[in-house]
């Protein structure tokens, strides 16, 4: 008879197990790290709006601050209407804008022309995207909220600056 070679049934099970637990010990680390990351995008996501609200009132002074997302966004040609200063999307039509796991909206201010605004920023899937709730306002203070709480509604300006609930990322 032939000698025959290869790995028995309980080898090859063992071989799985093995390759189940360290799959069970890395995934959660992974997970952990994609939220950190979307944490961060949305973190320099926020700080970018910030800043493209600034051009926008620099360059069109007579209106004040972009009153929508839209107007921020891609166009042809660039105009008020759409500054294109932030990318499509950011610029949706319909708020919130999904951008890296976090949904984004922004709140104008009622004064004509536009004196204020603030952005609203929380995760898609809570725990699963993201486990920040973030706002910012035109003085250009990126905030995040002092509890964790599942989605909010878009936060008005007064509870983004209220200390007692909002406090600066460091």
């Amino acid at each position: 008879m032939k000698n025959q070679r290869g790995f028995s049934l309980i080898e090859l099970l063992i071989v799985v197990a093995i390759i189940l637990i360290i799959a069970a010990i890395a995934i959660p680390n992974l997970l952990r790290a994609r939220i950190a990351a979307n944490d961060s995008a949305a973190v320099a996501t926020v700080r970018n709006l910030n800043n493209s609200q600034a051009t926008y009132i620099i360059n069109f002074a007579s209106f004040g601050y972009a009153d929508t997302l839209v107007k921020l966004g891609p166009g042809n040609p660039c105009d008020q209407t759409h500054a294109c200063l932030v990318d499509e999307l950011l610029a949706c039509a319909g708020p919130p804008c999904i951008k890296s796991g976090y949904e984004f909206s922004m709140t104008p201010g009622i004064e004509v022309p536009v004196a204020s605004y603030t952005f609203s920023v929380t995760p898609h899937a809570f725990g699963g995207t993201g486990d920040k709730n973030y706002c910012g306002v035109e003085d250009g203070i990126i905030r995040q909220a002092l509890t964790a709480t599942a989605k909010v509604p878009p936060v008005a300006h007064l509870i983004c600056t209220d200390t007692t609930k909002y406090t600066a990322v460091q």
